[in-house]
C-alpha cells in the first residue's frame, strides 16, 4: 500500500471496526453507487482522467497576467510544472546556484520594475534556504512573492520527502502565507498573495503548492491508487475515500477564472495634512529632507518625484534606495556632516526615513527642529518616538506622492540661499578632505579610496551600482555617486551579507543596457562568487570590484581596540579572479603593482563587460583610519 493509502487508512480504521459488522451489506451497495455517482460528479466539474493539463499551467497564467517576465528558481520536483508551464507562457526561467540568489533577484526585480518579484523554490531545504532573503525584502520592503514546493496534501506530516510545516517559518516574515487544498484554488491565492505584496507598506508573501496541485490528473491518480482491484472491505472504503479526495482536488479545476490583478491600495497623506507642512516650511529658515527607499515606491514615478524636489529646493540627505534620486551633482544632494546639519535644521521631513540604528534612533534629531514624519508604515513612523525625538506631524502615508503634493502647493516657496550655501560649502570641504585621505599611500596594497574615486570617474551615465559589503562598500558609499534615480542597490536595514549575485542578476535583467557593477568585500564575495556561472549562463554580463583585504575589516576595526584580539577576521589574499575564469567569467589583478595602469585595467573590465563577459576585478587594497570609530552593531 502507498504512503497515500496508509494515511487515509490511519484515518478511516477505526471508522470500519463499526462499519464491518453492523453495515457492511449496506456499505457495499453505498460503495456501488458511490461510483457511478462518481463517475457524474467528475464529468460535471469538467474532470478529465486523461488529461495532461496542471495547476503549474493556472500559476503561469496568473503571473502572465500580472506583468511577471523573469521567474527566479533553483529546480527542484516539486515545482516542476511551474517551470516547464511558465517557460511555455513566455516568462524567462532564470536558475541560480542557491536559493537565496533566487529571492534576491527578485527583490531587485521588484525594486527597479515597481511591481512584485517571483522566486521559486523547491519543498523542505529549498524553502528554508530563502529564509534570510526573505527577511531581508521584509525589512526592505519589497514585494516578493515566494513560491515554495510542498509534499502532497495527504502526506503532510507522514514522513514524506521534504516535509516540514513551511507556513510557520514564514508566517512572522511575511505580510500573507497560505498553502493552496485544491486545484481551483491556486489562481484566487495566488491574486490575493500579489496584492498584499504591494498594498500599504509593500513585503514579501509566500505560498506553498503542494505536489498534488501542481501534477496532472493522470498522474495524482497513479500514484494514490493501487493497480490491483481491492478485495477487502476496508481496502474498498479506503479507495471511496481517496477517490473523493482526488475528485474534490481537481473540482472545477479548468472552469473560467479571472487571472487578473486585483486593485493595489496605498495609503496618502489628506490635503489637510499637507497643508499643516505646508504651513510649517513656509516659515523654515533651515529645512532639510531625509528622503529613505520608500520614496522609490509606486504609483508616484521617479522622474516626477525629482522634479517635485527640485521645485522645493529644499537640500536634501539620501539613504538606502534614494540614493541617486537628485543625479550626480545636485546642489541639493548634500552627502557629508549630516549629523551638523540636522543638529541645525529648524524643520526636518523624515519621508520614508525611520528612526532606527542609522538615524541613532531619532537621538541625532534637535529638540528644536520640528520633525514631519511621513511613512506607510505606522510602527516605522513612530519608532523610537517620544524616547528620544519628538514629532510635530506625523503622516501614515506614502512619502512620494506627498512630496509632489507638498511641491504643487509650496509654489514660490524659495528656501533660504545661505543655508543652502552653508551645507554645500561643509559637504564640499569634507569630500576635498576624502580626495586628500586618497592620495596617501597605504602599507603594501592599494589605497581602496584612490580606488573608488577611480572607479567614480569611470562610471557612465547609466551604470547601476549594488552594495554587498561592510568596511569597502560603506567607504564607496562616501565616494561613489549614482548618476540617476534607482541606480543604487543595497541590503537594507538588515544589513544582509550575500545580496550581490541576486541583486546583479535581477538588475540586469531590468537594465540590459546598463553598466552593472557588484561592490564587494572580500568576506560578502563568498556568499554568491559561485553566480558567476549563472551570469555566463543567462547570459547578464556584470562588473564585480572586490575590495580584497584579507579581513572582516567592519568587525575588526571594531573587535580590535575594544577586545585585544582579531580572532576569526582573518582572510588570505585570494585569487578570486581566477575563481571568476574558471567559472566563465573574465577576471583582473589589481594591486600596487599594476597601480599606474589602474585606470586601463576598469577600462579593459568595462570593454570586456560590453562585450557579453561578467567580469571580476580583484583590488588587493590595504587599511585606512577613513572610517576609524564606525561600529558593527
Amino acid at each position: 500500500m502507498n504512503p497515500d493509502m496508509i494515511a487515509a487508512t490511519s484515518v478511516l480504521e477505526g471508522a470500519s471496526a463499526w462499519l464491518l459488522p453492523f453495515f457492511g451489506i449496506l456499505a457495499v451497495i453505498l460503495l456501488g453507487a458511490a461510483h457511478k455517482l462518481g463517475l457524474i460528479y467528475q464529468l460535471w466539474h469538467q474532470v478529465n482522467p486523461k488529461s495532461t493539463r496542471h495547476g503549474g499551467e493556472i500559476v503561469a497564467e496568473v503571473l502572465k497576467a500580472h506583468g511577471v517576465h523573469y521567474l527566479f528558481t533553483l529546480v527542484g520536483g516539486h515545482i516542476s510544472p511551474i517551470l516547464v508551464a511558465s517557460e511555455k507562457m513566455g516568462i524567462r526561467i532564470i536558475d541560480t546556484r542557491h536559493e537565496a540568489t533566487a529571492v534576491f533577484a527578485a527583490d531587485a526585480v521588484a525594486r527597479l520594475s515597481g511591481t512584485v518579484g517571483v522566486a521559486v523554490v523547491t519543498a523542505g531545504p529549498g524553502v528554508t534556504n530563502t529564509v534570510t532573503a526573505m527577511k531581508n525584502a521584509q525589512m526592505a520592503e519589497s514585494p516578493v512573492l515566494l513560491i515554495g514546493g510542498a509534499a502532497s496534501t495527504l502526506q503532510k506530516g507522514r514522513g514524506a520527502l521534504q516535509d516540514i510545516d513551511q507556513l510557520s517559518l514564514f508566517k512572522p516574515l511575511c505580510k500573507f502565507c497560505a498553502s493552496v487544498k485544491t486545484v481551483r484554488d491556486i489562481a484566487p491565492v495566488l491574486r490575493k498573495a500579489i496584492a498584499f505584496a504591494q498594498c500599504d507598506t509593500p513585503g514579501p508573501v509566500f505560498v506553498e503548492l503542494p505536489l498534488d496541485v501542481l501534477y496532472p490528473y493522470h498522474l495524482v491518480e497513479r500514484e494514490l491508487f493501487k493497480k490491483d482491484t481491492p478485495k477487502s472491505l476496508t481496502e474498498k472504503i479506503v479507495n471511496w475515500y481517496l477517490r473523493r479526495y482526488l475528485m474534490n482536488l481537481f473540482a472545477g479545476a479548468w472552469e473560467v477564472q479571472n487571472f487578473s490583478p486585483l486593485p493595489v491600495s496605498v495609503p496618502k497623506a489628506t490635503k489637510e495634512q499637507v497643508q499643516q507642512c505646508v504651513e510649517l516650511i513656509s516659515r523654515a529658515k533651515k529645512p532639510v529632507i531625509l528622503l529613505g527607499s520608500q520614496v522609490t515606491l509606486p504609483p508616484t514615478p521617479v522622474k516626477k518625484l525629482r522634479d517635485a524636489l527640485d521645485e522645493l529646493g529644499i537640500p536634501c540627505f539620501l539613504g538606502g534606495m534614494a540614493r541617486g534620486m537628485l543625479g550626480k551633482n545636485s546642489p541639493l544632494h548634500i552627502r557629508q556632516k549630516r549629523h551638523e546639519a540636522l543638529k541645525e535644521a529648524d524643520v526636518v521631513i523624515l519621508a520614508g526615513t525611520v528612526c532606527d540604528f542609522r538615524l541613532s534612533y531619532g537621538r541625532i534629531l534637535s529638540k528644536r527642529s520640528k520633525i514631519i514624519a511621513v511613512n506607510r508604515n505606522r510602527e516605522q513612523l513612530l519608532k523610537n518616538a517620544h524616547l528620544f525625538w519628538t514629532p510635530h506631524i506625523t503622516i501614515k502615508g506614502d512619502a512620494g506622492s506627498f512630496l509632489v503634493h507638498l511641491s504643487q502647493e509650496l509654489k514660490g516657496y524659495s528656501c533660504p540661499q545661505d543655508w543652502k550655501t552653508s551645507l554645500k560649502e561643509a559637504d564640499c570641504m569634507k569630500e576635498k578632505e576624502n580626495r586628500e585621505k586618497a592620495e596617501v599611500p597605504t602599507e603594501q596594497h592599494l589605497n581602496p579610496l584612490k580606488l573608488l574615486h577611480h572607479v567614480d570617474c569611470l562610471l557612465p551615465e547609466d551604470s547601476l551600482l549594488i552594495a554587498d559589503g561592510g568596511d569597502f562598500v560603506a567607504s564607496a558609499a562616501y565616494i561613489v555617486k549614482p548618476r540617476e534615480p534607482l541606480s543604487w542597490l543595497d541590503p537594507g536595514a538588515f544589513g544582509t551579507l550575500g545580496v550581490g549575485g541576486g541583486f546583479a542578476l535581477g538588475a540586469k535583467l531590468c537594465r540590459p543596457d546598463s553598466e552593472v557593477w557588484i561592490i564587494y568585500g572580500d568576506g560578502s564575495l563568498g556568499f554568491s562568487i559561485m553566480e558567476f556561472d549563472s551570469f555566463v549562463r543567462h547570459k547578464t554580463p556584470v562588473i564585480a570590484l572586490v575590495g580584497n583585504d584579507a579581513c572582516w575589516s567592519q568587525i575588526s576595526r571594531e573587535q580590535v581596540p575594544m577586545l585585544g584580539s582579531n580572532v576569526a577576521c582573518g582572510l588570505e589574499y585570494l585569487d578570486y579572479h581566477v575563481v571568476a575564469e574558471g567559472l566563465g567569467g573574465k577576471g583582473f589583478l589589481l594591486s600596487r603593482q599594476n597601480e599606474e595602469q589602474m585606470d586601463d585595467i576598469i577600462k579593459a573590465a568595462q570593454s570586456e563587460c560590453r562585450s557579453g563577459r561578467p567580469v571580476l576585478l580583484n583590488a588587493l587594497i590595504g587599511k585606512t583610519n577613513f572610517r576609524e570609530g564606525s561600529i558593527s552593531v
